[in-house]
């Protein structure tokens, strides 16, 4: 699969803009601040329904625009598809698959990216919520039904919090709420399917993950992929340190009611539910440590740039459409120039590459065969290299 077209109106510093993309390696090149990643957060948007960089759709609406809309031209061999997403400051996002209107939800079922930035470090150094949303991201993209899942069960959480914060404030004990144990069966019902969906997915990305960290670090250091589950007792989330075993698959419905009684008093103490996947975190270990923490910075990129092309790796195995589009945005002035040259070998046999850089020099010779300079929010130049 590659993006043959990409066009832009009030997306970000783009009032318009309209960009033609080639198979193979495709670089934006231009200084800090001119818009590159903004053509790569673009494309990426398509594939997880957000951005690598903000939680949130408004910051992609240009200054003083009410909406931004993006549209991409895909071709998976012989066949072409149009995608639109018109994205509102306020209100829901609007969407179109070859001018037909479909739900946003639809469109990663047509496209896939895998998408590497500065902004992945956190997902081995920062909070469990990185980690949590990398992961759930590429379920999406696996399997787009899980978005609704996910959806689902951010909805049922909230509204089970909202009970227990008012039960706090009412003074109330857990026998006067007889609606939390409706709400408890709604959360283990969809939580149990997001902890499934993880666990194998963890279970999947570990192979792809060794193979992928050995060819970039070019060492060996036994990298491991596991999730922590605060149904298995514990709390990931305010315990990092603590170990906390795995609840076996068959009996994490069971488990996680368990834990919720356990857990019930302290629940309506604090108004929080402190038992589900929202509370899991994604242990990455090398040589038997834990990556935050104790891994040197090339380590930690080695082990965020792996889970991406570990990511590309399963997608690639199960698609349809071909290969994963591969982003790499402004990564390679990050590496020494052992890691760029592995990189660069290790994605050139992918049909479709985008790498944004702030200079020339700093992208591997193998990956220049298209330059695309960018200033100031317009395209000032294409060129082959």
């Amino acid at each position: 699969m590659i993006v043959e077209h990409l066009s832009l109106v009030d997306f970000r510093n783009y009032a318009g803009a309209e960009v033609t993309l080639g198979p193979g390696p495709n670089v934006f090149v231009g200084r800090n601040g001119q818009g590159k990643t903004n053509l790569a957060e673009a494309i990426g948007y398509f594939a997880t329904l957000g951005s690598h960089r903000v939680t949130a759709d408004a910051p992609m609406v240009r200054d003083g625009a009410d909406a931004a809309i993006v549209r991409e031209r895909l071709a998976h061999g012989d066949r072409r598809i149009q995608l639109e997403v018109q994205i509102n400051r306020q209100g829901s996002n609007k969407a179109r698959v070859n001018g037909a209107a479909v739900k946003p939800a639809e469109l990663p079922r047509y496209a896939q990216v895998v998408l590497f930035a500065p902004e992945d470090l956190q997902i081995v150094r920062g909070d469990p919520s990185a980690r949590r949303r990398f992961a759930d991201q590429l379920l999406i993209q696996r399997s787009p039904r899980m978005a609704g899942v996910l959806a689902d069960y951010d909805r049922v959480l909230k509204q089970r919090t909202a009970l227990l914060k008012s039960a706090r404030a009412r003074g109330l004990r857990a026998d006067a709420l007889p609606t939390l144990d409706v709400w408890d069966d709604k959360l283990v019902a969809l939580g149990t399917e997001v902890i499934q969906a993880r666990l194998q997915l963890a279970s999947e990305l570990a192979g792809p993950l060794a193979a992928a960290y050995e060819a970039i670090a070019g060492a060996d250091h036994d990298p491991r992929i596991t999730w922590a589950l605060s149904v298995a007792g514990g709390d990931p989330e305010e315990n990092p340190e603590e170990p906390v075993a795995e609840a076996e698959t068959a009996r994490l419905a069971d488990a996680f009611r368990a834990a919720l009684a356990d857990r019930r008093a302290s629940e309506l103490e604090r108004g929080l539910t402190l038992v589900g996947p929202h509370r899991d975190d994604l242990r990455l270990m090398l040589r038997g440590l834990p990556v935050k923490g104790y891994a040197s910075h090339g380590e930690s990129w080695s082990v965020a740039l792996g889970l991406r092309l570990a990511s590309a790796e399963l997608l690639r195995a199960q698609s349809r459409l071909g290969d994963p589009v591969l982003i790499l945005d402004d990564v390679f002035a990050e590496l020494d120039a052992g890691r760029r040259a592995r990189l660069a070998e290790l994605v050139s046999d992918y049909e479709q590459v985008i790498v944004t850089a702030a200079v020339d020099s700093d992208v591997p010779q193998a990956l220049r065969s298209r330059m695309v300079r960018v200033e100031a929010g317009t395209i000032a130049e294409a060129a082959d290299d």
